[in-house]
Protein backbone atom coordinates (compact mmCIF):
# COMPACT_ATOMS: atom_id res chain seq x y z
CA UNK A 1 0.00 0.00 0.00
CA UNK A 2 1.25 3.48 -0.86
CA UNK A 3 1.73 5.99 1.94
CA UNK A 4 0.67 9.61 2.24
CA UNK A 5 2.12 11.88 4.91
CA UNK A 6 0.15 15.03 5.73
CA UNK A 7 2.01 17.76 7.63
CA UNK A 8 -0.58 19.64 9.70
CA UNK A 9 -0.19 22.97 11.53
CA UNK A 10 -3.62 23.47 13.12
CA UNK A 11 -6.12 20.74 13.95
CA UNK A 12 -9.01 22.02 11.82
CA UNK A 13 -6.94 22.38 8.65
CA UNK A 14 -6.75 18.75 7.57
CA UNK A 15 -7.15 16.86 4.29
CA UNK A 16 -10.91 17.27 4.57
CA UNK A 17 -12.67 16.45 1.33
CA UNK A 18 -9.46 15.10 -0.19
CA UNK A 19 -8.93 12.38 2.42
CA UNK A 20 -11.47 9.88 1.00
CA UNK A 21 -10.04 10.40 -2.47
CA UNK A 22 -6.52 9.50 -1.34
CA UNK A 23 -7.88 6.53 0.59
CA UNK A 24 -9.76 5.30 -2.49
CA UNK A 25 -6.51 5.65 -4.44
CA UNK A 26 -5.04 3.01 -2.13
CA UNK A 27 -3.02 5.24 0.16
CA UNK A 28 -2.44 4.81 3.87
CA UNK A 29 -2.67 8.26 5.45
CA UNK A 30 -0.51 9.45 8.33
CA UNK A 31 -0.88 12.90 9.89
CA UNK A 32 2.18 14.49 11.40
CA UNK A 33 1.61 17.59 13.54
CA UNK A 34 4.46 19.84 12.49
CA UNK A 35 4.17 21.98 15.63
CA UNK A 36 4.76 19.00 17.94
CA UNK A 37 6.55 16.29 15.98
CA UNK A 38 10.30 15.79 15.67
CA UNK A 39 10.64 16.64 12.00
CA UNK A 40 14.40 16.06 12.11
CA UNK A 41 13.59 12.34 12.20
CA UNK A 42 11.41 12.42 9.06
CA UNK A 43 12.86 10.78 5.96
CA UNK A 44 11.99 13.32 3.24
CA UNK A 45 11.75 10.67 0.53
CA UNK A 46 9.94 7.89 2.36
CA UNK A 47 6.27 8.81 1.83
CA UNK A 48 4.92 8.13 -1.65
CA UNK A 49 2.95 11.40 -1.46
CA UNK A 50 3.37 14.32 0.93
CA UNK A 51 0.75 17.02 1.53
CA UNK A 52 1.72 20.15 3.47
CA UNK A 53 -1.40 21.84 4.83
CA UNK A 54 -2.23 25.41 5.82
CA UNK A 55 -1.67 27.40 8.98
CA UNK A 56 -1.60 30.97 10.30
CA UNK A 57 2.17 31.33 10.59
CA UNK A 58 4.38 32.98 7.99
CA UNK A 59 7.30 31.26 6.27
CA UNK A 60 9.49 34.23 7.27
CA UNK A 61 8.71 33.62 10.99
CA UNK A 62 11.15 30.73 11.41
CA UNK A 63 12.67 32.33 14.51
CA UNK A 64 9.29 32.05 16.19
CA UNK A 65 8.36 28.74 14.56
CA UNK A 66 11.64 26.84 14.08
CA UNK A 67 9.92 23.75 12.66
CA UNK A 68 9.32 25.73 9.45
CA UNK A 69 13.00 25.36 8.58
CA UNK A 70 12.68 21.60 9.00
CA UNK A 71 9.70 21.60 6.64
CA UNK A 72 11.61 23.63 4.06
CA UNK A 73 14.50 21.15 4.29
CA UNK A 74 12.13 18.19 3.85
CA UNK A 75 10.44 19.82 0.87
CA UNK A 76 13.74 20.73 -0.77
CA UNK A 77 14.84 17.09 -0.66
CA UNK A 78 11.48 15.83 -1.94
CA UNK A 79 11.38 18.24 -4.85
CA UNK A 80 14.97 17.49 -5.81
CA UNK A 81 14.13 13.79 -5.56
CA UNK A 82 11.09 14.08 -7.82
CA UNK A 83 8.71 12.88 -5.10
CA UNK A 84 5.00 13.79 -5.39
CA UNK A 85 4.29 16.77 -3.16
CA UNK A 86 1.19 18.94 -2.70
CA UNK A 87 1.16 22.24 -0.82
CA UNK A 88 -2.00 24.05 0.29
CA UNK A 89 -1.84 27.71 1.42
CA UNK A 90 1.07 27.77 3.91
CA UNK A 91 2.18 24.52 2.27
CA UNK A 92 2.38 26.26 -1.11
CA UNK A 93 4.41 29.06 0.44
CA UNK A 94 6.80 26.55 2.02
CA UNK A 95 7.28 24.84 -1.34
CA UNK A 96 8.05 28.22 -2.90
CA UNK A 97 10.63 28.92 -0.20
CA UNK A 98 12.16 25.46 -0.58
CA UNK A 99 13.03 26.15 -4.20
CA UNK A 100 14.41 29.61 -3.59
CA UNK A 101 11.46 31.99 -4.01
CA UNK A 102 10.83 34.95 -1.74
CA UNK A 103 7.76 34.63 0.53
CA UNK A 104 6.45 37.83 2.07
CA UNK A 105 3.38 39.58 3.53
CA UNK A 106 1.04 40.76 0.82
CA UNK A 107 -0.69 44.10 0.65
CA UNK A 108 -4.01 42.77 1.90
CA UNK A 109 -5.75 39.78 3.41
CA UNK A 110 -7.52 37.65 0.81
CA UNK A 111 -10.26 35.89 2.77
CA UNK A 112 -13.51 34.63 1.29
CA UNK A 113 -14.97 32.94 -1.76
CA UNK A 114 -13.71 34.08 -5.16
CA UNK A 115 -12.82 32.49 -8.50
CA UNK A 116 -9.32 31.99 -9.81
CA UNK A 117 -8.17 32.89 -13.32
CA UNK A 118 -6.32 30.04 -14.98
CA UNK A 119 -3.26 30.58 -17.14
CA UNK A 120 -2.94 28.71 -20.43
CA UNK A 121 -0.96 26.03 -18.58
CA UNK A 122 -3.60 25.95 -15.84
CA UNK A 123 -6.37 25.30 -18.38
CA UNK A 124 -4.42 22.34 -19.72
CA UNK A 125 -3.55 20.77 -16.36
CA UNK A 126 -5.17 19.40 -13.19
CA UNK A 127 -6.95 22.69 -12.40
CA UNK A 128 -8.87 22.76 -15.69
CA UNK A 129 -12.26 22.16 -14.07
CA UNK A 130 -11.85 25.35 -11.98
CA UNK A 131 -11.85 27.62 -15.03
CA UNK A 132 -14.90 29.25 -16.53
CA UNK A 133 -16.47 27.87 -19.70
CA UNK A 134 -19.19 28.89 -22.12
CA UNK A 135 -21.52 26.77 -20.00
CA UNK A 136 -20.91 28.84 -16.88
CA UNK A 137 -18.53 31.03 -14.85
CA UNK A 138 -15.56 29.74 -12.90
CA UNK A 139 -16.58 28.28 -9.53
CA UNK A 140 -15.70 30.13 -6.35
CA UNK A 141 -12.87 28.71 -4.21
CA UNK A 142 -12.01 29.54 -0.60
CA UNK A 143 -9.12 31.94 -0.04
CA UNK A 144 -7.67 32.53 3.42
CA UNK A 145 -4.25 34.13 3.34
CA UNK A 146 -2.35 37.40 3.53
CA UNK A 147 1.09 36.21 2.42
CA UNK A 148 2.28 35.71 -1.11
CA UNK A 149 5.45 34.74 -2.98
CA UNK A 150 7.42 35.24 -6.16
CA UNK A 151 6.99 32.57 -8.79
CA UNK A 152 9.75 30.04 -8.01
CA UNK A 153 12.53 29.37 -10.51
CA UNK A 154 11.51 26.57 -12.85
CA UNK A 155 7.85 26.72 -11.80
CA UNK A 156 4.83 27.17 -14.06
CA UNK A 157 2.12 29.60 -12.97
CA UNK A 158 -1.30 27.93 -13.12
CA UNK A 159 -3.67 30.51 -11.62
CA UNK A 160 -4.00 34.10 -10.41
CA UNK A 161 -6.55 36.47 -8.92
CA UNK A 162 -6.86 40.25 -9.16
CA UNK A 163 -5.33 40.45 -5.67
CA UNK A 164 -2.40 38.07 -6.02
CA UNK A 165 -0.71 36.96 -9.21
CA UNK A 166 0.61 33.65 -7.90
CA UNK A 167 -2.31 31.49 -6.74
CA UNK A 168 -1.10 28.14 -8.00
CA UNK A 169 1.99 26.71 -9.62
CA UNK A 170 3.52 23.40 -10.58
CA UNK A 171 7.04 22.10 -10.86
CA UNK A 172 7.04 19.28 -13.38
CA UNK A 173 4.21 16.81 -12.84
CA UNK A 174 5.13 15.95 -9.29
CA UNK A 175 4.75 19.22 -7.42
CA UNK A 176 1.49 21.16 -7.12
CA UNK A 177 1.13 24.27 -4.95
CA UNK A 178 -2.25 25.91 -4.25
CA UNK A 179 -2.76 29.14 -2.30
CA UNK A 180 -6.48 28.44 -2.06
CA UNK A 181 -8.42 25.66 -0.33
CA UNK A 182 -10.15 22.83 -2.17
CA UNK A 183 -10.21 20.56 0.85
CA UNK A 184 -12.90 22.26 2.95
CA UNK A 185 -15.75 19.81 3.56
CA UNK A 186 -19.45 20.75 3.57
CA UNK A 187 -20.16 22.44 6.88
CA UNK A 188 -16.50 22.68 7.90
CA UNK A 189 -16.40 26.42 7.28
CA UNK A 190 -17.96 26.92 10.72
CA UNK A 191 -14.90 25.30 12.31
CA UNK A 192 -12.65 27.63 10.32
CA UNK A 193 -14.70 30.63 11.40
CA UNK A 194 -14.42 29.62 15.05
CA UNK A 195 -10.69 28.95 14.78
CA UNK A 196 -10.07 32.36 13.18
CA UNK A 197 -12.75 34.46 14.91
CA UNK A 198 -10.27 37.00 16.32
CA UNK A 199 -8.72 37.56 12.89
CA UNK A 200 -12.13 37.97 11.25
CA UNK A 201 -13.26 40.42 13.92
CA UNK A 202 -10.08 42.49 13.55
CA UNK A 203 -10.57 42.67 9.78
CA UNK A 204 -14.27 43.39 10.00
CA UNK A 205 -15.20 40.30 7.98
CA UNK A 206 -18.67 38.96 8.68
CA UNK A 207 -18.84 35.20 9.30
CA UNK A 208 -22.06 35.18 7.29
CA UNK A 209 -20.14 36.30 4.21
CA UNK A 210 -18.21 33.03 4.47
CA UNK A 211 -21.19 30.83 5.31
CA UNK A 212 -23.32 32.05 2.42
CA UNK A 213 -21.12 30.33 -0.16
CA UNK A 214 -20.57 27.16 1.83
CA UNK A 215 -18.88 24.45 -0.25
CA UNK A 216 -19.16 26.39 -3.51
CA UNK A 217 -16.53 24.14 -5.04
CA UNK A 218 -18.20 20.77 -5.02
CA UNK A 219 -16.43 17.65 -3.78
CA UNK A 220 -16.58 16.43 -7.39
CA UNK A 221 -14.44 19.37 -8.56
CA UNK A 222 -11.91 18.87 -5.77
CA UNK A 223 -11.71 15.19 -6.66
CA UNK A 224 -11.26 15.99 -10.35
CA UNK A 225 -8.28 18.20 -9.56
CA UNK A 226 -6.58 15.66 -7.32
CA UNK A 227 -7.37 12.70 -9.57
CA UNK A 228 -5.84 14.52 -12.53
CA UNK A 229 -2.75 15.41 -10.50
CA UNK A 230 -2.30 11.84 -9.26
CA UNK A 231 -2.75 10.46 -12.76
CA UNK A 232 -0.17 12.91 -14.12
CA UNK A 233 2.77 11.38 -12.29
CA UNK A 234 1.45 7.81 -12.00
CA UNK A 235 2.82 7.19 -15.51
CA UNK A 236 6.39 7.98 -14.46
Amino acid sequence: MKTLMALRHVDFEDLGELEPLFTQAGMSIQYLDATRASLAEVDPLEADVMVVLGGPMGVYEAARYPYLQDEIRILKHRIEGGRPTLGICLGAQLIAAAVGANVFPGGSQEIGWAPIVLSDAGRQGPLACLGGTQAGPAPLVLHWHGDTFDLPPGATRLASTSTYENQAFSIGRHVLALQFHLEVQPGAIDTWIEGNKDQLAALGISPESLRVHRNVVSPDAAHQVMSAWLAGFARD
